[in-house]
Order: C-alpha cells, then structure tokens, then sequence
C-alpha cells in the first residue's frame, strides 16, 4: 500500500493516468477503476499521519478526474485541450451536446473574451464628454423688434462647449503602472488640448509614488509629483506638488489632504492648497448602504463657501437614487436636486436641476455607461423663473417615463425573449434527451412483488400463505428497462430472504411497462426475464 502512494510517477494532469485506463475507456470501466481506487486510498485505511496525508492528496485527485471524465461535456473539452480548457470560464452555460469541432469553436470564442476581459481590466480605459448647450433663448427672448428678423420667432439652441477626456493604464511590472491622459476642449469658439503621461511605483504596502509629465496649448508643460501613505490603519494622507510653465513664466501648486476613518462609515478630510487658487477645506462624508451625506467647509482665494448634501439610496433592483444640495459662498447661492436609476446592466442615469443666484437655472443629465460618462449641462436662463424650474423638473421626468414606456421596457422584454428563446433552442437536444432517458428510467415500474409460498389451491386453502414483500429490492435490480434474474435460487438476491425454508417457493410480480399493466407468476429457481408480451394484462379480462 505504501508503495502505492509514494508513486510519483503519474502525472497529476492526466486524469487517464490517475484512474489508470485507457483514453476510450467505458462509463462502467471509469465507475471500477474509481470506486477501486477510492477504496484503496481512501483516509480512513491509514493510521499513519504521512500516508493519511498522502492518501487523502491522492483521493481529491482520483475524485477530481473522475468528476471529469464521467461528464461527457468535461471530457471532451479535456480531451481536446487539456485541464487548462476547463479553466475556460463560460463553459456551464454551453450546452452540454457539442461535437468536438463545435466545442473547439465554443473555446476559441470563450477564450477570445477572456483574453477581452484581462485587456479591459489591465488597461482600465475611462473617458468623459461634456457637451454644454445654451438653451436660454426658449425662456430669456430677444426684444420685440429682433424677432421681425428671418428666423427671429424660432428658440435658437446651440452647443457652446465640449470637452472630451480619455485614459488609459498599462501595467509594466507588478509595481509599476503608466497612465496615459489626454484632453480636448473648446468653448465658444475657442478651444485646445493637453496630454498627460505618470508613471506610479507602489513602494510598499503602505503607500505609492507618482511622476506626471504634460503637455498642451492651453497651459503649457507640466511637471508634477504626487505621493500616497498610509499613516495608520484608520488614517492616510495625499501630497501633491507641480510646476505649470506658461508664457506667464512657472506657476508653482502644493495640495495636500489628511483623512482619517471617524467611524465605520464616515470619513473627515482636511485639504490645504497653495498656488493658483490657494484655499483651506475640511469636510466630512458619511456613507451607508441607505444614504450618503457631505459636509464641506473652504476658506480660500477667490471662493469660499459652506456646502452640504444628501442622498438617500432605494433598496430596489434600479439602484434608485434621490439627492439633494446647498451650496451658499461669496459666488452666490446654489440649491441642486435630481435622481438616477440604473436603466440596463452597465448603465445609469441621472439627472439635476440646479437653481442659483446669480447662476440661474442648468438641467445636467448624466448617463455613466461602463466605465464612460456622458455629461450635458443645459443652461435654461440667467434668471430665476418659474417656469424654467418647472421645466426642467417635469420635463426630465415626463421624457424619461416615456422612454421607459416606449422603448427602454420593450427592448428589454425583447432581449429577454430572445435570450430565453436561445436557451430553448440550445436546450431542445438535452431536454429531449433527458426526457428520453427520463421516460426509459421509469418505462418499467414494478408495482408489487412477492417472493415465498403461494396458496392457490383450492383444498389446500386452510395453509396460510408465507410470502415477503420484495417491491423495492426488486425495482433497484431494474436497469434500462429491464429485469434479468438468473437460474438460481432468488433468496440470494439483495433484499430477499427465505421466508419459508424447505419449502416450494415462486415470485409474483405486478408491473407497469409504458402505461400497460403486466402480470407474471416465476418458479424459484427460473430464470425470469421482463418484460415480456406474454405478461400483458388484458384489458378485457
């Protein structure tokens, strides 16, 4: 026995060679070879702690392998490409009756979005565009006097800025990491751009550093530095310092944060910030699985304000959100409220209406799609009118139920009908065949079974009959459908005892075969072989 555990020759990926059969073996030679070996290096047979440890090693892999080769789906899949084809993800929604050229076609396809899904999740791609419209002239109108002009009754609506951004990392050792950013504006007319490279260390489990180098027309070269740690398990602070060089000469800029866990679900930030737009901030934000709230503070050139907002999360299956701000500085007043929903898998929706003084009243709508964000700030009017607040609100709702109505719900409907309907179609072959071999399972019922003495005698009617029920025991000998019994004594069979020893003994069975009733009556040491026409139960009689 020992020797047969310290064999190191069998290769621990060649499930044949575990089970130690051939590569076209049977279902029933793979059930001996397993349950021989499981028998020989089960745990439980060894006492010594080495070959225990050993033989438990040994039995997970005989299980393991034969976990595969008894699944034809698995084993195919195996035989093709080896155990790293199982490690394929996507394989268990693949229907299970494939031919070996579909299955190589079903793995190429898998691991092609695999190999997608690794590219996405190294290089984590995110991207923003602004569109901002200036749609002021639907409430502020022009005199009188400027709409006699061609086109002069008509709102006129324009797009007066743009701003697109896009960034990418890519992994180059385990510590390091390039980021590459880009950026391009224009706004009334007038526009430029800029690119961006870092390159991030992780130095330690506890922090990182980061080099920025940049470029563009709008604010010249960039030099910048940027340092993370983690001070305490419950406290990190950030460090941020650049050079922006212009024609105005170098604009030095130092950020620094300090942020500390206050509980389990709020943080506090205190930000100092020196250079172009030198301030002091401190806020503090709460999160929870219902709400989240912001508390802010800043002190600094040329804003300052005090800033506090809301929002409280639905527990549906929308991911429903409401929120609520107040802003309130020497810039004026800013009160803001909106929602969003998610509306598909990788998509959420959201949108505010703003309202200041002087601001006016903006409609933002954001739809955040994977990992890009779509971002269109609509401003309404430069003054504080009714009716743009209540179109702004209304609007957003009345636009967004009708699209949910009319074209959102059915295009889901219609997805799910055509998922469904292909699982139908990729399903129709295994459920038929499990339904044929649900239907030859239970083809063939056995009834009620008896084995003993049987009176049937007239003059001997005062002897008592001595028979056992042998229903179940002989229903579990039932395979495919049917029930061979030797010429042998039939008390020797599992379940069955002599009930009457010395004595003439027969089997009566009552069986069932595809909806007709069978009756047969068997010497003890018969051969019986069911069922048979002869059996048949007439209906008549």
């Amino acid at each position: 026995m020992a020797s047969a555990l310290d064999d190191d020759e069998i290769d621990n990926d060649d499930y044949y060679s575990l089970l130690n059969v051939r590569r076209e073996a049977t279902q029933e030679e793979l059930k001996a070879a397993y349950r021989r070996l499981c028998m020989l290096y089960h745990p439980d047979k060894h006492r010594d702690p080495e070959l225990k440890r050993q033989a438990e090693q040994l039995f997970n892999l005989v299980h393991q392998a034969y976990e595969v080769l008894s699944d034809p789906q698995a084993r195919a899949i195996y035989d093709i490409y080896g155990k790293r084809g199982l490690d394929v993800e996507g394989w268990e929604v693949v229907e299970r009756k494939r031919t070996p050229a579909e299955i190589r076609e079903e793995y190429e396809r898998l691991q092609k979005e695999r190999e997608e899904r690794r590219l996405q999740q190294r290089t984590n791609p995110k991207g923003t565009i602004s569109v901002g419209i200036d749609a002021t002239d639907l409430f502020d109108r022009y005199e009188e006097d400027y709409e006699d002009m061609v086109g002069g009754g008509i709102p006129h609506v324009e797009i007066n800025k743009m701003h697109i951004s896009q960034s990418i990392e890519a992994p180059l050792t385990t510590t390091d990491t390039a980021i590459l950013s880009g950026s391009l504006s224009t706004h009334n007319g007038n526009g430029g751009g800029n690119i961006n490279l870092a390159l991030r260390r992780v130095t330690s489990a506890k922090g990182w550093g980061e080099l920025e180098f940049g470029a563009g027309d709008t604010h010249g070269p960039l030099f910048g530095m940027k340092i993370f740690r983690n001070l305490t398990p419950r406290c990190f602070v950030t460090a941020q310092c650049g050079l922006q060089f212009s024609s105005r000469g170098v604009r030095p800029g130092v950020t620094t944060v300090l942020a500390r866990h206050l509980d389990k679900n709020t943080m506090g930030y205190l930000q100092w910030r020196w250079g172009i737009q030198s301030s002091m901030n401190t806020s503090i934000v709460r999160d929870t699985k219902s709400s989240h709230f912001t508390f802010a503070m800043q002190l600094g050139i040329p804003h300052s304000f005090l800033m506090l907002s809301y929002q409280y999360k639905f527990q549906d299956e929308d991911q429903t959100k409401i929120k609520g701000s107040v802003k309130s500085g020497f810039f004026g007043t800013v009160v803001e409220y909106g929602a969003e929903r998610k509306i598909s898998r990788h998509s959420v929706l959201g949108a505010t209406v703003s309202v200041g003084v002087p601001q006016g009243v903006s409609l933002k709508i954001k739809l955040n799609r994977a990992s890009q964000t779509y971002f269109f700030p609509i401003h309404l009017t430069d003054q504080l009118l009714p009716s743009a607040v209540f179109y702004a609100t209304v609007g957003p709702l009345v636009f967004y139920l009708a699209i949910q109505r009319l074209i959102i719900r059915p295009y889901v409907r219609a997805q799910k009908e055509q998922d469904l309907e292909k699982q139908r179609e990729s399903s129709a072959s295994e459920i038929a065949r499990k339904r044929q071999e649900a239907e030859s399972a239970v083809s063939l019922i056995i009834l009620n079974a008896w084995y003993g003495k049987f009176v049937t005698d007239n003059s001997k009617k005062h002897e008592r009959a001595k028979v056992i029920d042998v229903t179940v025991p002989l229903q579990c000998l039932v395979k495919d459908s049917k029930l061979i019994l030797t010429e042998a004594t039939k008390s020797g069979l599992p379940g069955f005892y002599d009930p009457c020893v010395g004595e003439e003994k027969s089997l009566k069975v009552l069986y069932q075969f595809r909806g007709v009733m069978h009756q047969v009556l068997s010497g003890d040491m018969e051969a019986l072989r069911i069922p048979k026409q002869s059996h048949r139960i007439d209906a008549d009689t």
